[in-house]
């Protein structure tokens, strides 16, 4: 059997680049894995490692394991209740492209993102793209409050404009030698961004919907691109919504990196940061040193009876 990783899945055929030869081929899957995690709607995720053959002369790739992942994106499925969807696997690192407007990405979003990546130890820059429209004050404050929030705990934040090419060659350079996930709302500008370093991939854009300031979707599948040596994007379809998956409330906290600072430092060694006495992580919102928008988003992945397992 040879081994490969995957590039692509549209849900019967799966593109394949085989580890040895880099060589690219389609391949079908064994019935028999689609049975073993009823959960999840897709058994193989881009980025999967897995082995296959060939069972007969001339006849099709077939894949015959799907070798353990090293970590992986998941969310809550939005077709089927209680199933989840992997949105990739073994990666290095994952690239959040957000907006302040046009379309409006929310702080509840980005924090389920970044709950999910920190979840499996998955690095993650936050990109805010279309810096170039946001010259109302409103937005200005908004920008400003954004990359205070997240820069204080340390996430990486850039600033892009494909239009006016700003940040396009700190942004190039996130990706050297390494295999990232870019993922983010439908309308952010993922495609346009990864034209603007790699223009040859010609991915498909779309303008802002004029129905309620959202994107337009146009990448079908995630799927996996080569832009040099070593050196991979995985494109997704932009993502509403992101339920989490897999997370217990007990250890939700610890995805916090704000949070997990003070970990141990509560009267009570199971806290959970509500309403318990002497919880060092209430006070530390109370005195500004843990952002409200955070602590509240925090609180609403509590709440959220259908993130519970």
């Amino acid at each position: 059997m040879n081994k490969a990783f995957v590039t692509r899945s549209t849900g019967s055929w799966y593109d394949l680049c085989d580890v040895d030869s880099n060589k690219y081929i389609k391949a079908r899957l064994r019935g028999i894995f689609k049975q073993e995690n009823k959960r999840v709607t897709n058994p193989i995720a881009v980025g999967d490692y897995v082995m296959y053959s060939f069972p007969d002369a001339g006849s099709e790739a077939m894949i015959e394991e799907i070798l353990p992942r090293n970590n992986y994106i998941i969310r809550k499925s939005t077709h089927k209740a209680e199933h989840e969807h992997i949105i990739a696997s073994n990666l290095d690192q994952a690239v959040l492209i957000v907006t302040i407007d046009q379309p409006r990405t929310s702080l509840g979003f980005i924090d389920r993102f970044l709950v999910s990546a920190e979840s499996y130890r998955i690095p993650t820059t936050i990109v805010i793209n279309k810096i170039d429209l946001y010259t109302s004050k409103k937005n200005q404050e908004a920008l400003a409050d954004l990359i205070e929030t997240y820069t204080h705990i340390g996430y990486n934040v850039i600033q892009t404009s494909t239009t006016k090419n700003i940040g396009i060659e700190a942004f190039n350079l996130l990706f050297e030698g390494k295999k990232t996930l870019v993922c983010g709302h439908s309308g952010v500008g993922k495609s346009s961004l990864v034209n603007a370093i790699q223009p040859e991939l010609n991915l498909r854009t779309a303008s802002i919907s004029n129905y309620a300031n959202k994107g337009k979707h146009t990448t079908t599948f995630a799927e996996m691109f080569e832009l040099a040596p070593k050196t991979y994007i995985i494109d997704t379809p932009g993502i509403k919504e992101l339920g989490i998956s897999e997370i217990e409330d007990a250890e939700l906290s610890h995805y916090f990196p704000e949070m997990r600072a003070l970990l141990g430092k509560c009267r009570f060694h199971n806290c959970q940061h509500i309403h318990e006495p002497d919880c060092v992580v209430y006070k530390a919102v109370e005195n500004g040193d843990i952002p409200l928008s955070r602590y509240e988003n925090y609180l609403s992945i509590l709440a959220d009876e259908d993130n519970r397992r």
